[in-house]
């Protein structure tokens, strides 16, 4: 019997829930949203990325772009948020023209990381946010990144082709010039090769997170929705 209550003992400290403190969550933080969205109509492909600070009290503010229909739209947004002990995270963000959108999520327990998705009906699923610096220089930037990028293309123009991007490399921070701004966004290209031969040039927006360890980044050329995620590795 004691043998038996001590394998129950075991069992529910392995099964113990993460416990967040709401209170500590303050900062700014980088985020990126990819998937499809029904939101407006027909299924379309998405990718965002924003920049959000949470004030510890309720409260956010920050900007957030998202290609749409091949288009950037980028806003300054506001909004409230609701974290809980259980590491259960909501939030709302308002832009200019008054429209409002809703998320949902998790934080991992040090605070520094939530995967969520937006809860509005059709809304995008994949979702990450990682603790972002209040200020960065190209200092904070590592020399190399392993990367991935997925998502897809459509033409603009008359004749163009559609395409779908998945790819993996290593980017070289020497050779692409990045460029850092105050706010920890970063610009630069990427030149990737398609499965026929072609090179693709693509320009590059990023939030650069967990202490200049990682990326998280979209293109921005007209007719893109496609993400990216530049990870630091030491070895």
């Amino acid at each position: 019997m004691r043998l038996a209550s001590g394998i129950i003992f075991l069992l529910c400290g392995s099964a113990r829930a993460e416990v967040c403190d709401p209170a500590k969550l303050i900062g700014p933080y980088g985020f990126q949203l990819s998937g499809t969205t029904r939101i407006s109509g027909p299924e379309k492909p998405t990718a965002s990325l924003g920049r959000i600070v949470f004030d510890g009290k309720g409260s956010l503010s920050g900007v957030s772009s998202a290609m749409f229909t091949g288009l950037l739209l980028g806003n300054p947004v506001t909004g409230t948020y609701e974290a809980q002990p259980d590491c259960s995270i909501s939030w709302k963000l308002q832009d200019d023209s008054g429209a409002f959108q809703n998320f949902s999520g998790v934080l991992s327990s040090d605070l520094s990381r939530i995967q969520f998705r937006q809860t509005d009906p059709g809304g995008a699923q994949r979702g990450v946010m990682q603790k972002a610096s209040d200020g960065c220089t190209a200092a904070d930037l590592r020399d190399k990144y392993n990367y991935t990028v997925s998502g897809s293309t459509i033409p603009m123009q008359a004749g163009g082709v559609s395409r779908t991007v998945s790819a993996k490399g290593t980017l070289d921070v020497a050779d692409q010039s990045v460029e850092v701004d105050g706010d920890c966004t970063v610009r630069f290209d990427l030149l990737l090769r398609a499965p026929e031969g072609d090179l693709l040039p693509m320009k590059m927006r990023g939030i650069l997170v967990n202490g200049g360890k990682e990326i998280l980044a979209i293109e921005t050329d007209p007719g893109a929705m496609v993400s990216g995620r530049f990870s630091f590795d030491s070895k």
